[in-house]
C-alpha cells in the first residue's frame, strides 16, 4: 500500500482554477508519494482520475502488477470537480443512437450505461464510501417546439429499451419541481441522481492502494514509447517500463497530448457554490439535479447542507477567467432572480475532454497502449465503468470495451495548427443558437 499523509490545507490544482467546495468539504484529501527512480511492472496508467483509478483498482485487485502516474494530485481534473450528475444512457438519447448505429447496438449501449451506474454505485456502497448520492434528475427545455421530442423520448425509454424512470413533466410541474419558471416542461428520471465526485476519487484510490496498487501524484509522463513488445514512459521522477500502458487523463493530457489530441480535446468548464439556501425553500426543494436543453448545457443541484451548485460557463481555450463567480451568479439570476445577489462561496473550473461526436473515445494508440477519454460532460459514471472494462480486457475477460472502441470517433478538422480555432468557431455558434 502507498504510504499517504493528510492535507492540511487546500491544494491549488496547477491545472484547474479555483477551490471547489467538493475539496473545502472534504475532512481528508491523502497524498500519494511522487515516483522514486526507475520501476518494472506489468501494466502502467498515466492519469488519477476515475478511469485511472478504477482499472489500477481492478486489475491490482486480480494480481495484476500494476503502476499509476499522475502529474498533479489526483481528482485535479474532471475526476474530482465536476457536476456530479450521473444521467442515464450515453452523451446522445437513445433514439439518436438508434437512428445512426441501429437497435441492437444502441440498445448495448444503453444497458452498459446502466451497467456502468449500478457499478458506481455497488461499490461505493461495497467500500462504504459516503458520496452523498441524491436520487432525481430534471432534463429541462426552454425551447417550445421541443416538446414532442421530449414527450417521445420518454415513451421510447420505456418501450423501447425497458427504462420506465422517467416521466413528462409539463409546465406546472417544472415550476414547481425547480422553483422557477424559465423553463416550459421537462423530463424527471428517478433511476438515476448526483453525487459528491471528490469524496468518491479519494475513497476510489484509497481502494486501490489498498488492493496494492503503486499510486504516484506529482509525477509528470514526458514521453512514451514502445519497442520490442514493451511499453517505456519517461517520467521527471523516472522510467516506467511496462507489458502494456492505459492514458486515461481525458481533458488534460499535457506532455503526451500529441497520441489522442486529433481526437480529444479539452474545453473548460466552470462551477459555483453558493451560501446555504435556508431562505430560499422554493428552489430545487426535492433535491433533484438538473441540466437544461442548451448546447453548452447549464447544471446544478443543490448539496447536502443546501448549496446551490451550478455550471453553466464554458471557455474553449485554456485560459481561465477572472470573473468565474460572477459570471455564474448571473447565469443563476437568469433562473432564479431572487438570487441575483446571492453570495457565492467558492468558484472553480477544470478540463473536460470532448471528442467530435461527443462519444467517449477508446482505442489502441500505439502496441500495447490503449488512450479512453472524451466522455464529453456523460462521464461521471461511464469513466468509472470504463476503468473496470480496460481490467477485464487486459485479463482476459468479457468486456464491453469494444462497443466503444467501434465507435467511429473520426478526428477534429483543421491540423495541429487550426485544429482549436475551428473547435472554438463551432462551439460559439452553437452556443448562439442556444438563444433561439
Amino acid at each position: 500500500m502507498s504510504d499517504t499523509k493528510g492535507t492540511a490545507m487546500p491544494w491549488q490544482s496547477p491545472i484547474s482554477p479555483g477551490i471547489s467546495w467538493y475539496e473545502s468539504n472534504m475532512l481528508e484529501r491523502p497524498e500519494y508519494p511522487a515516483l522514486s527512480g526507475s520501476v518494472e511492472t506489468d501494466v502502467a496508467i498515466v492519469g488519477g482520475g476515475f478511469t485511472g483509478l478504477q482499472a489500477a483498482y481492478n486489475l491490482a485487485l486480480k494480481g495484476v502488477r500494476v503502476t499509476l502516474i499522475d502529474a498533479c494530485r489526483f481528482g485535479d481534473g474532471a475526476s474530482g470537480r465536476n457536476g456530479g450528475q450521473l444521467g442515464t444512457g450515453q452523451r446522445w438519447s437513445p433514439e439518436e443512437m438508434e437512428g445512426t448505429l441501429g437497435f441492437e447496438r444502441s440498445k448495448a449501449l444503453f444497458d452498459l450505461a446502466e451497467d456502468a451506474k449500478k457499478h458506481l454505485l455497488a461499490f461505493a456502497s461495497v467500500h462504504g464510501i459516503d458520496i452523498e448520492y441524491v436520487e432525481g434528475q430534471l432534463n429541462v427545455c426552454h425551447k417550445p417546439r421541443l416538446e414532442k421530442e421530449y414527450r417521445d423520448s420518454v415513451e421510447i425509454a420505456a418501450s423501447r429499451y425497458g427504462y420506465a424512470h422517467q416521466s413528462f413533466m409539463g409546465r406546472d410541474e417544472t415550476v414547481a419541481r425547480l422553483g422557477s419558471e424559465r423553463y416550459l416542461f421537462g423530463i424527471r428520471d428517478t433511476g438515476t441522481g448526483h453525487i459528491q465526485p471528490m469524496k468518491l476519487l479519494v475513497g476510489l484510490a484509497r481502494q486501490a492502494a489498498l488492493a496494492g496498487a503503486a499510486l504516484h501524484e506529482q509525477t509528470n509522463a514526458l514521453k512514451i514509447h514502445q519497442a520490442g513488445g514493451r511499453v517505456t514512459i519517461e517520467t521527471d521522477k523516472g522510467t516506467i517500463r511496462a507489458e502494456r500502458a492505459l492514458i486515461a487523463c481525458n481533458g488534460y493530457i499535457g506532455n503526451l497530448e500529441p497520441v489522442t489530441a486529433r481526437h480529444v480535446m479539452p474545453i473548460r468548464s466552470f462551477i459555483g457554490a453558493t451560501k446555504v439556501l435556508n431562505d430560499f425553500p422554493d428552489v430545487l426543494p426535492g433535491g433533484e439535479a438538473v441540466a437544461d436543453s442548451r448546447f453548452v448545457v447549464r447544471y446544478f443541484r443543490k448539496s447536502q447542507d443546501g448549496r446551490l451548485l451550478f455550471g453553466g460557463r464554458e471557455a474553449y481555450t485554456a485560459d481561465n477567467p477572472r470573473d468565474i463567480s460572477d459570471h455564474i451568479r448571473r447565469q443563476i439570476s437568469e433562473i432564479y432572480p431572487s438570487l441575483e445577489n446571492v453570495e457565492m462561496t467558492h468558484a472553480w473550473g477544470g478540463s473536460v475532454g470532448i471528442t467530435l461526436p461527443r462519444q467517449p473515445f477508446v482505442r489502441e494508440v500505439m502496441p500495447g497502449v490503449t488512450s479512453i477519454g472524451g466522455y464529453s460532460g456523460h462521464g461521471v459514471m461511464l469513466s468509472n465503468y470504463c476503468g473496470k472494462l480496460y481490467s477485464d480486457m487486459v485479463t482476459g475477460n468479457r468486456s464491453d470495451l469494444d462497443l466503444f472502441r467501434e465507435l467511429n470517433i473520426p478526428a477534429f478538422p483543421g491540423g495541429a495548427r487550426f485544429r482549436s480555432v475551428l473547435l472554438f468557431v463551432a462551439l460559439s455558434w452553437y452556443a448562439l443558437r442556444d438563444k433561439f
